[in-house]
């Protein structure tokens, strides 16, 4: 079940900014979800959106008597404006775009599979193949190129939005490549990609300079996974001053990778964003991300990898398999007997366990949705009773 990795082998992640169009989409999507939930804690959602050129169309399926308590094309300007689209120039304006409200009712169908008549139980919201996963390459157990991929670009939205660097603009991409030891180690960066939308004016040296010098640089704490031969490919293409939905189409949950662990882990193909947590796609994966980051870290491995999978209407998972991390088959059993005792894995268990409730997932579909310790997923409440239960 390992994942064998060769010496010197060379392992690449990407990550996007808030201005990505995929992930305005997402962002729209996910703060549509939160505003429903703060008037209604149990709407059933599932809201998407493609942007292009100026024009935002929402659609998807909200089910709940106080729907029209919210202004969905409100809601999608004052994202866009947020992120820092306020001139045309940019690739969007949030003062002159048109939003289309295409949003209609969930399936009666759907509703009645979830919610069963006379009964408290949820089943899941839909079928689906849900993965999570750590490892021990960061103190946050993200792979590494993943976990830098998304800080370079952070740095650069902060000092963006800050005026630090005037000529910097929303849309922009990253990409590490580390090189990994034969004991899976992390140990040097072979080369950083950052294509960043910018001003018209900036000449190219300017821009490499800044990028390295004041964004990539200062991102990087450990000076020692750089060396003479890592390489920078800073705008590659050359000029990137038409970007945003100008330059290309956003759609919802098309960044499923840059979402989840940069590549390093399997993924059912289930987007996270606009869901609320009845559907599996979503909670499930934070569930199993909450169950595999507490096992890197109470050491029963140095990397960790949880399939689950349900179908619709059916409360429990259908199946649940260690899919990296454990070489081992009875150790393998004895873990997801451990597991399946200690983990209700159903769409009820995980939303109270997670608190999924809440209006929190705008915060959660920026520079991924693992990693960040405010969320109830990232906790490492768990780490003692395997230790005591499995660690050898």
């Amino acid at each position: 079940m390992n994942k064998i990795i060769a010496a010197n082998q060379t392992l690449t992640s990407e990550a996007v900014s808030e201005g990505h169009p995929d992930k305005i989409a997402d962002q729209i999507s996910d703060a549509i979800l939160d505003e429903m939930l703060k008037v209604d804690k149990n709407a059933k959602v599932a809201c998407e959106v493609i942007i292009a050129q100026n024009l935002v169309v929402i659609a998807g399926e909200i089910n709940s008597p106080v729907k029209k308590n919210i202004d969905i094309k409100e809601i999608a300007k004052n994202i866009i404006k947020d992120i820092g689209y306020t001139n045309i120039d940019y690739g969007l304006d949030y003062k002159t775009i048109t939003v289309i409200d295409a949003v209609g009712n969930q399936s009666r169908d759907i509703i009645n599979a979830i919610e069963k008549e006379g009964s408290n139980t949820l089943g899941a919201g839909d079928q689906g193949i849900i993965f999570g996963y750590a490892c021990d390459d960061t103190k946050n157990f993200l792979p590494a190129p993943y976990e830098l991929a998304n800080s370079i670009l952070k740095k650069a939205s902060n000092l963006r939005k800050s005026g630090a660097i005037e000529w910097l603009r929303p849309d922009s991409k990253s990409q590490v490549t580390m090189e990994y030891d034969k004991n899976r180690r992390p140990i040097k960066i072979k080369n950083i990609v950052v294509s960043h939308q910018h001003h018209p004016n900036i000449s190219q040296k300017l821009m490499r300079q800044t990028i390295i010098e004041e964004i990539i640089k200062p991102t990087i704490q450990d000076k020692s996974i750089l060396d003479e031969n890592t390489t920078y490919c800073i705008n590659p293409s050359g000029n990137f001053v038409i970007g945003g939905p100008t330059g290309d189409t956003g759609l919802t949950g098309r960044k499923i990778i840059a979402d989840s662990y940069g590549g390093f882990a399997r993924h059912g193909g289930g987007a996270y964003s606009g869901k609320d947590a009845t559907k599996v796609d979503r909670s499930a994966a934070y569930m199993a991300r909450y169950i595999a980051k507490n096992m890197v870290a109470a050491g029963i491995s140095k990397e960790f990898e949880l399939q689950l999978a349900y179908a619709i209407g059916i409360e429990n998972p259908i199946s649940i398999q260690i899919t990296a991390g454990i070489n081992d088959p009875k150790y393998a059993s004895k873990i997801l007997n451990f597991i399946v005792n200690n983990f209700d894995l159903t769409p009820n268990g995980i939303i109270e366990k997670l608190k999924l409730k809440q209006p929190i997932y705008l915060k959660t579909c920026t520079y991924g949705h693992f990693g960040k310790n405010e969320f109830e997923w990232e906790k490492l409440d768990f780490v003692k009773k395997i230790q005591t239960v499995l660690k050898k």
